[in-house]
Order: C-alpha cells, then structure tokens, then sequence
C-alpha cells in the first residue's frame, strides 16, 4: 500500500560527508536507485573540489552565500549540472545550507 512519507528534518540525524571536512549531509530521499534528495550544511570556508557525477544533479541554497564555478550564489539561487560535467569547485562564502537532488549515484570523491 502506497502512503506519504515524512522526515523530521530538524529532529533526524545529520550524517558528515567524510571525503569533504566541515560538511554534513541529512538524507530526506531515494527518488531513483542510487540517487538522493539531501540536505547539505557546509561551514564557512569549506571547499568541495572540482568533481564530476555520473547522473544529473540539482542545487538549490536554502541559506548562506555559496561561490561555485566563479559564480557567487546566494539564498534562492537554484543550479543544475548534467551528468559527466564539471562540478564545482565549490566554497562556502558564508555558513551555507543547501537542498540537492541527484538522479543517480554519486561517483567517487577523491581524498583530499
């Protein structure tokens, strides 16, 4: 039997993003095999690198002020990046707060 689901998200458990230090991750969905819905906290001054994905992905800023490929995007900036295309680098400008859909897996990050 289908029902909605629904995701305390200031209650939930806030997960780090290992590869990338001064980041959280809280999870809200799987819309497709290996893909997600997320919540993602970076603090100020974090930096996720140059990266690719292997499917499409989707970014909204909930809050804070990030720069992503020389752009400087602020709350209620929305970005899109087909799959296999140059992501990033992405820097926290402020303590940022992002929404992110990912229709596929994420790909490997490389140790920094």
């Amino acid at each position: 039997m289908n029902k909605q689901t629904f995701v305390e998200t200031e209650t939930e458990t806030w997960f780090e993003f290992v590869p990338v230090p001064g980041t959280k991750l809280l999870p809200l969905a799987e819309p497709v095999p290996k893909g997600s819905i997320h919540r993602l906290k970076m603090i100020a001054g974090t930096v996720i690198p140059v990266h690719y994905h292997p499917c499409d992905e989707y970014v909204y800023v909930l809050n804070g002020t990030i720069e992503t490929a020389g752009r400087e995007c602020k709350t209620g900036t929305f970005w899109f990046t087909p799959a296999h295309t140059q992501n990033g680098p992405h820097k926290a400008i402020t303590s940022v707060e992002l929404i992110t859909i990912r229709l596929g897996e994420i790909g490997i990050f490389e140790e920094l």
